[in-house]
């Protein structure tokens, strides 16, 4: 197309030029041979300075046709699997002020007490079988136990109150061990329930009150405490028919706390203030040929009392007590 215009624009020039000349020369008798073109040597004219030729034909074939655009292929559709889930970010959920966790200790569920805590005391103490082991965990309070618990040890610790809610509903509890605590009041209804238990541990505390203990007991450890003789029950150790060991050294205790169940093999008494002892604080005046065989271990050593003044008391024994004469 440029060239077609260009060839247009010199023939034209040619025209304008020749054309000039005519109507600006003078006019004369001029031969009209001579200025005459010479139509046969149009063909040796170079109306192309470049030095291109062109084909025409082809030129006006390549201007009117188009070449087709590229084909577009479109990518392969994407099939997510049958388990893909598109993830999406949801809004953060609004913060609510935080509800503190009350314990309903009458209701049912996992644990003696339904604390709904949803955390059980295994996770921070060792449970194996039925036994819960929760020595020196820096506990200030008696954990929830799961029911099946027959066996609770929860020495060393930093515990100062046993409650009347912290052994309910846990029935097959056998043994109990709070040695070593700073425990220094005993709910009245702690133990009271646990008709099971054979062996409470309460040594080395500030306990100056014992509660009503089962009959079921067998081992009773209250040494080192400030147990005092009015902080006992009247004729607290009677109807434990089972009661074997009963050590109440270390404390404040006035008098020997009778009677005594015929059961009992092993009585710690040292380092109180007992100051006397009567006939019958062993044997039975009424029967001179009772005989106490099971008793073989008493200790009262560490008192003010004088056991020399009182052989009568000793009469239906296998053996003396130990005790330090005034």
């Amino acid at each position: 197309m440029a060239v077609n215009r260009q060839t247009s624009k010199m023939a034209l020039y040619l025209v304008w030029t020749l054309l000039g000349f005519s109507l600006s020369a003078p006019p004369t008798d001029l031969d009209s041979e001579a200025f005459s073109p010479n139509y046969d040597d149009l063909n040796t004219w170079d109306l192309n300075p470049y030095g291109m030729t062109y084909d025409y034909d082809d030129l006006d074939e390549e201007v009117g046709t188009l070449a087709p655009p590229p084909a577009v292929t479109q990518p392969p559709a994407v099939v997510s699997p049958e388990d893909y889930v598109e993830e999406m970010t949801l809004p953060p959920r609004p913060t609510k002020s935080p509800v503190l966790s009350t314990l309903d200790f009458r209701g049912p569920g996992l644990f003696g007490p339904d604390t709904g805590l949803g955390m059980p005391s295994c996770l921070l103490c060792v449970c194996i079988s039925g036994s819960v082991y929760c020595d020196d965990s820096e506990l200030t309070q008696i954990p929830p136990l799961p029911k099946e618990t027959t066996h609770f040890y929860a020495r060393f610790n930093k515990i100062t109150e046993v409650k009347a809610t912290d052994f309910i509903n846990l029935n097959q509890l056998k043994r109990i061990d709070l040695s070593g605590n700073q425990i220094g009041k005993v709910n009245e209804d702690s133990f009271r329930s646990l008709l099971q238990l054979q062996d409470l541990m309460l040594a080395d505390n500030n306990i100056q009150a014992l509660p009503e203990l089962p009959a079921s007991l067998k081992h009773i450890d209250v040494r080192n405490n400030q147990l005092r003789s009015s902080g006992m029950h009247a004729e607290a150790f009677k109807e434990m028919k089972e009661l074997q060991f009963l050590y109440l050294s270390n404390n404040k205790l006035d008098y020997i706390p009778v009677p005594l169940p015929d059961s009992l093999r092993v009585l710690h008494l040292q380092n109180n203030n007992v100051q006397s002892l009567s006939q019958d604080t062993f044997c039975n005046t009424h029967d001179k040929s009772y005989i106490r065989k099971a008793l073989e271990d008493i200790r009262l050593d560490g008192n003010p009392v004088d056991i020399n003044l009182y052989p009568q008391a000793y009469i239906c024994l296998p053996r003396l007590p130990v005790g330090t004469p005034v």
